[in-house]
């Protein structure tokens, strides 16, 4: 009798522990995406990477167009040239094409390393208040509100809306929703 009533508080003492350790645990959610766009600094972003990338298409566009020049001219002067200076020309022309194409791929990766350069400020701000809000509040964990498309969390009560609390340290005013049943 005695080594049950031993077990049982013995299962009792970590039952205990068990839910004292559940209380410490605060989980909170955030979207990202939706703190990012409304940082003040993005629209300054959005333009200076519309900016770049008018510009790279811009390059592409004159090479691209240098070279049709340059196949037109081909095209028009291939019947009174030799065998050997058609084979000559269409050999620099394709090369010329393998330089415009590595060009486009080029500056593909040039805009998405201007693109993170330009947002890395704003995501470090972003996180360090995301991190500071969750250290005053005692938050244990906080989660991304989508991931994709899909929600990270399936649940959270209402009180734990962490979005609004970063958006406050940055002092962003959150959009007021739209009223329902309006614009339909």
């Amino acid at each position: 009798m005695m080594k049950v009533k031993v077990i049982l508080s013995a299962i009792a003492l970590l039952s205990l522990g068990f839910v004292a350790q559940a209380q410490e645990i605060k989980i909170g959610y955030t979207n990202v995406e939706l703190i990012m766009d409304l940082m003040p600094e993005m629209e300054q972003i959005g333009a200076d990477i519309q900016d770049y990338q008018t510009q790279l298409q811009t390059n592409v566009q004159t090479k691209g167009a240098d070279f049709q020049r340059q196949v037109q001219a081909y095209q028009q002067a291939a019947p009174t040239m030799t065998e050997e200076a058609r084979a000559t020309r269409e050999q620099e022309l394709t090369k010329l094409q393998g330089e415009i194409q590595k060009y486009e791929q080029d500056a593909q990766i040039s805009y998405q390393r201007k693109l993170q350069e330009l947002l890395e400020p704003v995501q470090t701000k972003v996180i360090n208040a995301i991190n500071a809000v969750a250290a005053e509040n005692n938050y244990t964990h906080i989660f991304s509100e989508t991931a994709g498309q899909s929600p990270v969390l399936l649940y959270t009560k209402e009180e734990d809306k962490f979005t609004e609390l970063v958006l406050a340290r940055l002092g962003i005013e959150l959009p007021a929703a739209p009223a329902p049943g309006g614009g339909r």
